[in-house]
């Protein structure tokens, strides 16, 4: 039982302390928007994509008519 419990602690521990991969790598992955990675997922033909897209576009319309509504006077 100890065994086992100190083998998953080690397990843990280095499974925290990161993936090892250069920082240029880390980042070029984080410079995509959340947008952009969201309109890359509604091109892919996986089930689920199309309703990403359909989102998006609504999250758009939203926009523009609180734009519009803003600009009223």
């Amino acid at each position: 039982m100890k065994r086992s419990l100190a083998t998953a602690v080690v397990i843990l521990a280095l499974m925290s302390c990161g993936s090892g991969d250069s920082a240029e790598e880390q980042t070029a992955a984080d410079t995509l928007t959340r947008a952009q990675k969201d309109s890359i997922v509604s091109d892919l033909p996986i089930p689920g994509a199309g309703g990403v897209g359909a989102a998006m576009r609504a999250r758009d319309a939203a926009n523009s008519r609180t734009d519009r509504h803003d600009t009223i006077r």
